[in-house]
């Protein structure tokens, strides 16, 4: 079924999904952009993908205007709770993720079995994280990067959280690096006295990551109110 999208911001990643979204036989009919008044155009779903500072603001205002919403921004996710409770109480959907590449949701699920893989052997392996963004990426480390760890850290009990640059002591080092004009690389690696092994994605442009908030905006329909994290409704 064609879809009337509204974008809630229309940077880069905005005209990614709207070509995306045209492609699968979607229509935009609204682009906000931060300046901008606030009408949805009768949209079916919006799409928001702005910065952290604003996320939870306009997604609270969202949940309250009804629009199911596909939510894309990170560093903001520690008010998940309270965004969660937003929509439930208004009835509303959410799918939110770090990252909607279909790619790297596939690197999530391999992350966890490698780290399974590595746990018996984690007195020779010691792992670690690294992520590269373009310049314009505010939060570091990653909401990527820090997905990558935690699918990691419970197989490490040892290790007490992440900590960029391994700043803290027994903790997950996460390295951040801002190059242009990198769409967004990861990789974790163990290393070892004898040898290096890596898991490694590399985006080549953001069409990956446009598409998959737009397949997530054709399946929200098929939530229950509240928040969702997009492998739930892509793996299920």
């Amino acid at each position: 079924m064609a879809l009337k999208i509204a974008l809630v911001g229309y940077g880069k990643m905005g005209q990614a999904i709207e070509a995306e979204s045209v492609a699968r036989g979607h229509e935009v009919v609204a682009r906000i952009r931060s300046t901008d008044a606030w009408n949805l155009q009768g949209a079916d779903v919006a799409i928001e993908f702005t910065q952290p500072e604003s996320a939870v603001a306009n997604l609270e205002r969202l949940a309250a205007l009804g629009t199911p919403v596909v939510c894309g921004t990170t560093g903001w996710f520690a008010e998940l709770p309270r965004v969660n409770t937003a929509f439930a109480q208004a009835g509303n959907k959410l799918v939110f993720a770090s990252n909607f590449s279909l790619g790297v949701q596939l690197a999530f699920q391999l992350n966890r079995q490698m780290a399974e893989l590595f746990a018996p052997y984690r007195d020779q392996y010691t792992p670690s994280i690294e992520e590269v963004h373009h310049t314009a990426k505010k939060d570091a480390p990653s909401g990527t990067a820090i997905s990558f760890a935690e699918g990691l850290l419970p197989y490490f009990p040892e290790l007490h959280g992440w900590s960029l640059d391994g700043s803290e002591p027994a903790t997950l080092a996460i390295a951040a690096r801002r190059e242009d004009p990198v769409p967004g690389t990861h990789t974790v690696r163990y290393d070892s006295d004898i040898d290096s092994i890596e898991l490694t994605h590399v985006a080549h442009n953001r069409r990956g990551f446009a598409l998959g908030a737009v397949l997530a905006a054709e399946r929200i329909a098929g939530c229950q109110p509240g928040a969702h994290h997009f492998a739930q409704i892509l793996f299920a």
